[in-house]
Parts: structure tokens; C-alpha cells; sequence
């Protein structure tokens, strides 16, 4: 190699995989990207998109500096100016109309910036806000939902164990496609066809046989939005059959009679019409389940995104719990990372359960203090009490991501106010007033604070800034920062408690943040600057008050003995010593593997009296709702839709990086040959698919690997929309499955918007053929 090429070891950020790649690259160029072989959780395994970094990093309509907008036409301005136009609109609007008038929306790629994730607790206290909103509810919120009722927790979820499980029974993920979700595990179909390899069994559940399914042992077909039915008989057909077996955890689980008696009407021959599985193979999978040696139940978006995704949620929990594979190995487990982000979030508690308010509008629920999404739109347009007039986004492109798209256009053009924080000028963003964007990936340094959580090994790495930083460029932390220090009121000494925050953090750097989560965390020891920093709390007139508040609450901790709550708590104050900090993280480039997952209750438990809740109140009452389904015929001649991820995708900017696009067109609605022979539809014709709220055209693409009666458009596409500066993406630009899906179709438990599942009309455009056309795709680790 020669003397000015470098090798640069770091974690790729583009999905929740955490792979880990080698990047050589000579004075800022990009020379190579392949997968790191050494790499603890990876060991060389990347996907396609691990390549486009370096599009990217190099696309150049990524923005750079602050854009104004001024009528139709956008200008650069300073960092000053910027923030003080924020400061002066944000703080106008709610002086006119209250702090709710003013929402928030935090987008899926904040879950990958250490920095943003560090500092938004203080853009959100600054706020003062009640209307806030994430891509949380088209995603994971019903797991969430679970968690906290079952468990203590709402961020409490469950890995699957891949390295150790028999039986994997996959519900609505495709790991082949996502990469993992809510299971990072860095070539997650590398672990999962080990377990056939090794003798075990995989059975994936979908209406789609997807990219995962055909590398499974055992396909089942099932109807979008009936996941739960099929859970229920599965646990009847346990509970009739004698063949529940908690194991380990049978003396701290309440419920077990409450779930047997709820599931009862749920028999396999009742729900077989509305599955579309016979009934004796929904019992014989329940046997199966039941009788392996170590078996694990995960469920993703299929699961989770629909109009029943939280009893959908609830019901694998106890699938894994009465067979005695919750919390063992093999089944499903907890992480135990070396930052403690479930810890430390039950400590402060910012992770609350249902809020007793509920949306202004349609009333729906409030859960950890977010609105769900499917109500943002309605929350700006209706005039009252409580109407959101400003925004601030981070990292988020609602407008293709969440339902009813073209409601959100118009919604977001009413706003007085709209800043983002973002990097693109996209369907989002091109209505904001103000753009703010952040260092790329590869300008600041990188930690997986959330998703070492949802890791099916604990392990922990941190990746070096590879590229200096750009002379005036901002970190997405130094952002956020700024912003939460000017919003906050002229009380003087909240000034001084922000200002001393803002002080200690830029002396920190983000880099000295994580140095010190690490210190005190469960891996780490004692730094010389906390017990100077503990002294500067508790002299501090406004920081002494919540000091002494926090001790408060760690001697109520310790008074009901919640352990966990106490661990982490012990950690932050003592910080006992076992030796893990940044530096010793820092020196190892391709990870610290920190061991498997281990068994961790009741310490793990949040719940107030540390028992394991198998059939909390609001989910038994919700699991009513879903039986009364049983006794409405089910239509065979209505269409169902759902949606589908490519392995080369994940967010919509993505669409921008040519190595992610190109090749044969992804945008096609699938549909069953049946189907199309009643609709007169043949391959490559133009068809339009209708909903209440609007519709879309695309061509047709044939297949039997979609279930009858069912229809898949993929999520991410239509960038034509005016005002949109994404070059590449425009020539890919497709239709937006979101501009047809319906605000109001809702899971009523969770809020959460049911993109799986809604009904549709699709009927042939006359004399309209597409024939796609591209070049062949290649899944390159090397730049020609």
C-alpha cells in the first residue's frame, strides 16, 4: 500500500445491521469499501449499500451550509443568522399561541447519530412541548407498547438469540432485506441459515414470500393484519394441550390464567378462514414451537405496522414466555450494553407509558410523550386549542414516510414557521423556511448508543471521524445544542444551568460524552473528572436542586428494590469500577465482543413490584376487539396492501446514491397471477391503485411469491415532486405508497398507522405497457 493510502476501519450507518467495513481512501478519496473480516459482530459481511457511502459523502446535492428560503428560491446564510431567525420565529409563535404550538418530528436516521441522540432530550426540554412526533409510530412503537406493559419498560425489547436458537418462527420481517431490525446483528441471514445448518428449523410468516422466506425452511402464506389470530390459536392450542412450560421464569409471571382464558375462543379451525392457514398446520406449529429444544418468536414491521400490531406484539412476548424461551438462551433475550440507554431513560423518566391525554383531534394515544404520526397532519390543519403552527425535523422525510403523503404537502404548507435539520433538500424539507445540515457520516466520529441495545451479541465499538471536518460545518450535536440553548426562557437561572451545560458539552466534545457514559456504565470505572463534576452539581444553585432530586428517586429505587432501576443508578453516582472507557474502546477498531446475551431477570424487570406481566389489562381488553373478527366472512375478493424493503434501501435519500437505484426499476406493485388474470392485468402494464385518501399509478409486475388477494408496493419512492434537489433520485422517481395510504386506518391500542393491511382498488390503465429497463446490477466492494 502506498505511503498516503489509509485504511479506515468503522461501523456502517446505513441500516441497523452495525456491519462493520474497511474504507481505503487517499487524500479525501474514496479508493475502496469492502466489509471488515475482523470486525467482532460482522467478520466481513456487508450489504450493497455499505458501497455507497461514498456517493454519499460525495453526492452533490447533499447541502453544506444553512439555506433560507426567500419566496421560491433558496440562499446560503451564516450559522449566526440561522439560529437567530430559529430563535426569533420559534419563540414568536409559541408567545402567540403556547409551547404546543410548536411540534417536533424526529426521523428513523437519528437513531444512528451518537450525537443527535445525546443532545435531543435537550432540544425537547427546551421546547417545553407536548407535540412531538417520530418515525416511531410506522415502525416500532407497538413493541414499545408491549414492552412497557409487560416488562417496566417501553425500551426493554427482546433480541432474538441467533447463535443459539433451534427454532427461529419469523412474523412479518425480512432480515434478507432489512438487514435485521430490532436485531442488530451484522450478516443476520449468515446466523439465521446456521440454525438449518446446525439442524434447527425456520418458518417465516408473511403474505409475501420475500427475500428471507425463500432461504427458510417452511413458508406460510397469511393475511395481512391476521398475525394475531394465528398467535392466539397457537397459544389456545399450548394451553388446551398441556404444553406451556415457563421454565425459570414461573414463579415472576402473573397472568398465566388471564391469557389462557382470553385466548380460548381463538381454536385453529376459527381462525383458519381469516389466516388462510389450516388449521392443522396452526396446531402442528404450536407442537413444533413447543417441543424444540430452544425456539425464539420475532416479528417486525409486518407485525407491528398494522391494524392490530399491539396485541400482535404482546401475543410473541407470551408465545416466548410460556414455552419458557423468554430469557434464555436460545430463546428471546436482553442486551447488556456497555451504555445503558434502557437504564439510564428509566432513571430520568423520559420512557412514560399512555399519557391520560390523548391527540387534540382524533384522540388518539400519547405513549412516552409522542403523538403517533398518523395525526400530525390533522394536528396542524384544525384550528383550536393546541394547533401546531411551527416545526422543527430532524433527520425525517415525512411526507413519504408516514400516511396520507399528500395530506402532510398540504398540511406542511399552512405552517408559520418550518426548520429542519437535515442534509437533503427533499419532499420534507423543501416546505421548511430553514435548512440546517450536519458533518457527514464520515466527518464526525461514530457510536451506536441505541442500537448496541437491539445487538444479538453484546458487543462495542467506536469509529474515528475518517474525513476532517469542514472549515464552518457544524456536528449534528453542536446543532441541536445551540438551538436548545437560545430557546429556552430569559429566566436567569435556567441561562445559567444551559449555558454551564453548553460550555461543559463543547469542552467534552461528543467524544467526552461517551467517554463518560462508558466510565459509568455497567462495563466501566470511576473517571477522575466525576467526582469534580458530582462537586459542581450539588454547589450549583439551579443543578443543586436536581441533584438532590435525583438522589431523591434513586432512594425511592432502592426502597421498592427495583434492581435495575438501582444498577444503572449506582453506576451514574458510584461509578464501580470494571474498566471499560473510550480509549480502550478506541484502541480496539474492529469492536469488543462483550459475550453472548445472557439471562438477566428479574433484575432486568421495571415493573413496580419486579414480576413479569403476561396479560396486562389493555391488551387482553384489545385481543375482544380482534374476536370479534372471527364471525365476519372474510371477502376473498378484496385486495390487501403491504409493503416491501430491497436490501439496496432503507431510507428514502438513499434513492439519491446511483449505486442504490440502479439496475432493473424496483417501483412495481406485485400482484398475484390470479388476481391479474381477474383484472385483466398482464406483466409491465400500467395499473392505478385507489384508496380512500388517493391513488397511485406504476407498472405491474406478476408474481405467484405474493399471496391472493394481496398487492405490494415498496415504501421510499416519489421524488417528483416540485421543489425537490435530488438529481438521482428524480430519475427514479416512482410513486409514493404513502400518497395512498390512510391516516384514519390506525391501530386503535397504539396509534400506530396500519400501512399493512389496507384495502385497495387497482384496475389496468388502457394501452399503458412499461418495460423497465437498466443495466444489470452488481453488488460491488470495489471502486472501478
Amino acid at each position: 500500500m502506498d505511503s498516503d493510502k489509509r485504511r479506515h476501519f468503522r461501523t456502517c450507518h446505513l441500516c441497523e445491521a452495525m456491519c462493520g467495513v474497511e474504507i481505503t481512501h487517499q487524500n479525501g478519496q474514496i479508493l475502496s469499501i469492502k466489509g471488515d473480516k475482523d470486525d467482532v459482530l460482522s467478520q466481513g459481511h456487508i450489504c450493497p449499500k455499505a458501497v455507497a457511502l461514498q456517493d454519499l459523502q460525495n453526492d452533490p446535492d447533499r447541502l453544506r451550509r444553512p439555506l433560507k428560503r426567500v419566496g421560491t428560491e433558496w440562499i446560503e446564510i451564516s450559522w449566526q443568522e440561522a439560529f437567530s431567525l430559529c430563535e426569533q420565529k420559534l419563540k414568536q409563535v409559541q408567545k402567540q399561541y403556547g409551547n404546543d404550538a410548536v411540534g417536533l418530528y424526529v426521523g428513523n436516521p437519528t437513531a444512528h447519530h451518537p450525537g443527535a441522540l445525546l443532545m435531543l432530550p435537550a432540544l425537547i426540554a427546551a421546547l417545553k412541548t407536548r407535540s412531538r412526533f417520530s418515525a416511531s409510530s410506522v415502525d416500532q412503537l407497538a413493541v414499545m407498547f408491549a414492552s412497557k406493559d409487560m416488562f417496566g419498560s417501553a425500551g426493554l425489547t427482546t433480541v432474538p438469540d441467533l447463535e443459539r436458537t433451534d427454532f427461529m418462527l419469523m412474523i412479518g420481517a425480512n432480515p434478507a432485506a432489512s438487514n435485521g431490525s430490532l436485531m442488530s446483528a451484522g450478516n443476520a441471514m449468515g446466523k439465521i441459515t446456521a440454525i438449518s445448518a446446525r439442524g434447527g428449523r425456520v418458518v417465516v410468516i408473511d403474505p409475501r414470500r420475500t427475500e428471507t422466506a425463500i432461504k427458510a425452511d417452511e413458508h406460510l402464506f397469511i393475511r395481512p393484519g391476521a398475525d394475531v389470530f394465528l398467535l392466539a390459536a397457537m397459544l389456545q392450542v399450548l394451553f388446551v394441550e398441556k404444553l406451556t412450560q415457563p421454565g425459570h421464569l414461573s414463579a415472576l409471571v402473573d397472568g398465566f390464567e388471564r391469557l389462557h382464558h382470553a385466548v380460548e375462543p381463538f381454536t385453529p379451525e376459527s381462525v383458519a378462514a381469516i389466516t388462510g392457514i389450516e388449521a392443522n398446520t396452526i396446531r402442528q406449529l404450536a407442537r413444533d414451537f413447543a417441543s424444540a429444544p430452544r425456539a425464539v418468536c420475532y416479528g417486525r414491521i409486518g407485525a407491528n405496522v398494522q391494524e392490530f400490531g399491539g396485541i400482535t406484539a404482546w401475543l410473541i412476548n407470551a408465545l416466548n414466555v410460556v414455552t419458557g424461551n423468554l430469557d434464555r438462551e436460545g430463546g428471546a433475550m436482553f442486551t447488556q450494553p456497555a451504555i445503558d440507554v434502557v437504564g439510564m431513560a428509566e432513571v430520568a423518566g423520559v420512557l412514560k407509558g399512555v399519557s391520560e391525554r390523548r391527540t387534540c383531534v382524533s384522540g388518539l394515544p400519547i405513549f412516552a410523550g409522542e403523538m403517533p404520526v398518523a395525526a400530525l397532519a390533522e394536528e396542524i390543519q384544525t384550528p383550536g386549542k393546541g394547533q401546531i403552527r411551527a416545526l422543527v425535523t430532524h433527520a425525517g422525510n415525512p411526507v413519504l414516510s408516514t400516511p396520507n403523503g399528500r395530506q402532510l404537502d398540504a398540511a406542511f404548507e399552512q405552517l408559520e414557521f418550518m426548520v429542519c435539520v437535515d442534509i437533503y433538500l427533499n419532499e420534507t424539507t423543501r416546505h421548511a423556511d430553514l435548512i440546517l445540515p450536519p458533518t457527514s457520516a464520515l466527518e464526525r466520529g461514530h457510536f451506536d448508543v441505541l442500537l448496541n441495545a437491539w445487538a444479538v451479541r453484546n458487543v462495542v465499538k467506536y469509529s474515528s471521524p475518517m474525513l476532517p471536518r469542514p472549515e464552518g460545518a457544524l456536528h449534528d450535536w453542536e446543532i441541536l445544542l445551540e438551538l436548545a440553548v437560545r430557546l429556552k426562557s430569559s429566566n436567569p437561572f435556567e441561562r445559567i444551568w444551559w449555558r454551564n451545560v453548553q460550555r461543559i458539552a463543547e469542552s467534552l466534545k461528543m467524544e467526552g460524552m461517551l467517554d463518560w457514559l462508558l466510565r459509568t456504565g455497567p462495563y466501566g470505572h470511576q473517571p477522575s473528572t466525576l467526582p469534580r463534576l458530582r462537586r459542581w452539581l450539588q454547589r450549583s444553585p439551579v443543578s443543586g436542586k436536581l441533584y438532590r432530586r435525583l438522589e431523591a428517586v434513586l432512594l425511592e429505587a432502592t426502597s421498592k428494590n427495583r434492581m435495575g432501576v438501582l444498577r444503572q443508578a449506582t453506576a451514574l453516582l458510584n461509578a464501580k469500577s470494571r474498566g471499560l472507557d473510550l480509549a480502550t474502546v478506541a484502541a480496539h477498531p474492529h469492536g469488543l465482543d462483550l459475550g453472548p446475551l445472557q439471562s438477566v431477570l428479574p433484575d432486568r424487570l421495571f415493573t413496580e413490584d419486579r414480576r413479569l406481566k403476561l396479560a396486562p389489562e389493555k391488551f387482553v381488553a384489545d385481543l375482544e376487539r380482534a374476536r370479534t373478527r372471527l364471525a365476519e366472512r372474510v371477502d376473498a375478493s378484496t385486495l390487501l396492501l403491504i409493503g416491501r424493503r430491497h436490501v439496496r434501501s432503507n431510507n428514502s435519500w438513499m434513492h439519491n446514491a446511483h449505486r442504490l437505484v440502479k439496475g432493473k426499476g424496483r417501483c412495481t406493485l406485485m400482484v398475484h397471477p390470479d388476481d391479474a388474470e381477474a383484472l385483466g392485468i398482464t406483466a409491465g402494464d400500467q395499473v392505478r391503485v385507489s384508496s380512500r385518501v388517493g391513488e397511485i399509478d406504476l407498472p405491474a409486475e406478476v408474481t405467484a411469491d405474493v399471496m391472493r388477494g394481496v398487492v405490494s408496493v415498496p415504501h421510499g419512492f416519489g421524488h417528483d415532486r416540485k421543489g425537490v434537489k435530488l438529481s438521482v433520485a428524480a430519475q427514479h422517481a416512482g410513486v409514493s405508497v404513502n400518497d395512498i395510504t390512510d391516516e384514519k386506518f390506525v391501530d386503535a391500542l397504539t396509534g400506530v398507522a396500519a400501512l399493512n393491511g389496507m384495502p385497495v382498488k387497482v384496475k389496468a390503465l388502457a394501452a399503458k405497457k412499461v418495460i423497465s429497463s437498466g443495466v444489470k446490477s452488481t453488488e460491488e466492494t470495489q471502486v472501478p
